[in-house]
């Protein structure tokens, strides 16, 4: 019989392994409180669904400290991710929020600097400047635009880099 559906030998596990699995959880996210929280995780698992274990696979002790180090590296990059994200939208809203010594003419210079941009989007074939427009106007990438327009990967990556040069060459000969 399994020791993970007798709850005597499920606890006599517990207090066996927890040790290992903290360890091994504790080695990636390096923050014990998390790593408890994985280790937790690991053992409601077991003891919810017991059978997810497999004798015939490994040992108790193998099998944990594997689940626990798998969940610590899923927590570990989800925080990662959320951390970059954070930083991001920092950089983005400092990208957007006015120099504290803005002169005057500023406001002017980019409101010229938007309209010769527009002028030379308005130019472009409609579905290049679509592409332009949903690449970044939207931040969509390549893929989702080619499913958004219904076109294959390519054509939609070639829409985007021929708008950009048009774009170009139109804003250089507005600027000549």
């Amino acid at each position: 019989m399994n020791e993970l559906h007798d709850p005597v030998l499920f606890n006599s596990a517990y207090e066996r392994l927890y040790p290992t699995a903290f360890a091994s959880a504790n080695r990636v996210l390096r923050d014990e409180a998390a790593a408890e929280d994985v280790v937790q995780d690991v053992f409601v698992q077991l003891w919810l669904k017991p059978d997810s274990y497999d004798p015939s696979r490994g040992s108790l002790s193998r099998y944990v400290t594997m689940l626990s180090h798998s969940r610590a590296l899923d927590r570990w990059r989800s925080r990662a991710a959320r951390e970059a994200a954070v930083v991001r939208s920092a950089q983005q809203i400092r990208l957007r929020e006015p120099e504290h010594g803005e002169s005057a003419a500023e406001p002017a210079l980019r409101r010229d600097g938007t309209g010769r941009l527009l002028t030379a989007l308005q130019d472009l074939p409609n579905d290049q400047r679509e592409a332009v427009l949903l690449a970044y106007g939207r931040g969509l990438t390549a893929q989702e635009i080619s499913r958004a327009a219904g076109v294959p990967l390519g054509t939609a990556k070639s829409r985007i880099r021929l708008g950009l040069q048009k774009a170009r060459t139109n804003l250089q000969a507005a600027a000549a």
